[in-house]
C-alpha cells in the first residue's frame, strides 16, 4: 500500500495531539470494522475556531487524517469548517488508498460532531458572537 509523502510525514510527526482542556466542543467517533477511535477537540473564539487537537487510536491512517483535520480547521469560521469533506482531508494528505479513505471519514465526521456540540452548548445571536447557554440545576 502506497502513502503519500504528506500522509507519512503526518503520521510520523502529528500535529496538534492532546486534549484541550475546557474545549468548547468535542466529536468522538470509531469504526467498529477497523477499531479505529477518534477524539477532536475544538476551541471557538467570536465564531472562529482558535484552536483543534485530537487523540486518535488507530491505523497510520487514521492518526494522517486526524492531525490534517487539526490543522484545516484552524482559523476558520464554524460555516468554513462546516465544509471540510473527508475529500478534503485525503487531498490535503496528498492522496488516500481507498481502502484507507474510511479514515478520513472518520476524520469528517469527528470534526462534524465537534462543531455539532459547540453549537449545543452554545447559541448564536444576531451579533454573530457566541453565548454561552446557562445551566441550570
Amino acid at each position: 500500500m502506497e502513502y503519500s509523502e504528506k500522509v507519512m510525514e503526518h503520521f510520523r510527526n502529528p500535529r496538534n495531539v492532546g486534549e484541550i482542556e475546557n474545549p468548547d466542543g468535542v466529536g468522538r467517533v470509531g469504526n467498529p470494522v477497523c477499531g479505529d477511535i477518534m477524539e477532536l477537540y475544538i476551541k471557538v473564539k467570536d465564531g472562529v475556531i482558535t484552536d483543534a487537537k485530537f487523540k486518535t487510536f488507530g491505523c497510520g491512517a487514521a492518526i494522517a487524517t486526524s492531525s490534517m483535520v487539526t490543522e484545516l480547521v484552524k482559523n476558520k469560521t464554524i460555516d468554513e469548517a462546516l465544509k471540510i469533506s473527508n475529500r478534503a482531508v485525503a487531498a490535503a494528505l496528498g492522496g488516500l488508498p481507498p481502502i484507507k479513505m474510511h479514515c478520513s471519514l472518520l476524520a469528517e465526521e469527528a470534526l462534524k460532531k465537534a462543531l455539532d456540540d459547540y453549537r449545543a452548548r452554545t447559541s448564536m445571536p444576531a451579533s454573530g458572537k457566541p453565548v454561552r447557554k446557562l445551566q441550570i440545576g
